[in-house]
């Protein structure tokens, strides 16, 4: 029960779009050799308006990558990105992705395979920044194993 009211909760916040996002707007261009390139990517899928429960998701995806994984940001095998899904210029991404209001994705390219998950677990850690990244550093370590 308290699950079912946690997600109502979540969903009436998402669509009231409380609180207007100040981030980049726009997703940065994909390289062409990379969505063929073995890689992970972590995508914060956004409205213009986000309450305050949506950019924490976002930021501490961001933090968690940007703590954990900087070799793999900086050569390419992972990739981290915020997304404004209300812009019409970042359609394509989500559609590839199938993302509806505020989530995190993990896409995973093999070579000529893509693969996507939604994560909603990271919304249960969000007042607990330990366990959120803890989990979801486990999350993209297998992940990035898995390209091995």
């Amino acid at each position: 029960m308290k699950r079912v009211l946690f997600i109502l909760i979540i969903l009436i916040l998402l669509s009231s779009g409380c609180v207007e996002n100040s981030e980049s707007n726009t997703a940065p261009a994909i390289d062409e050799k990379l969505e063929t390139a073995p890689h992970i990517e972590v995508i914060h899928f956004h409205g213009t308006n986000q309450c305050y429960s949506c950019q924490a998701v976002g930021a501490l995806a961001e933090e968690t990558v940007n703590t954990h994984f900087a070799e793999d940001l900086e050569s390419g095998k992972l990739v981290f990105m915020h997304v404004n899904s209300d812009l019409p210029e970042n359609k394509q991404l989500v559609q590839r992705y199938g993302a509806a209001y505020s989530s995190l994705w993990i896409g995973t390219y093999t070579g000529e395979d893509f693969s996507a998950e939604q994560d909603v677990n990271v919304w249960y850690l969000i007042n607990d920044r330990g366990k959120y990244m803890s989990y979801l550093s486990e999350v993209v370590d297998e992940k990035l194993e898995g390209l091995e």
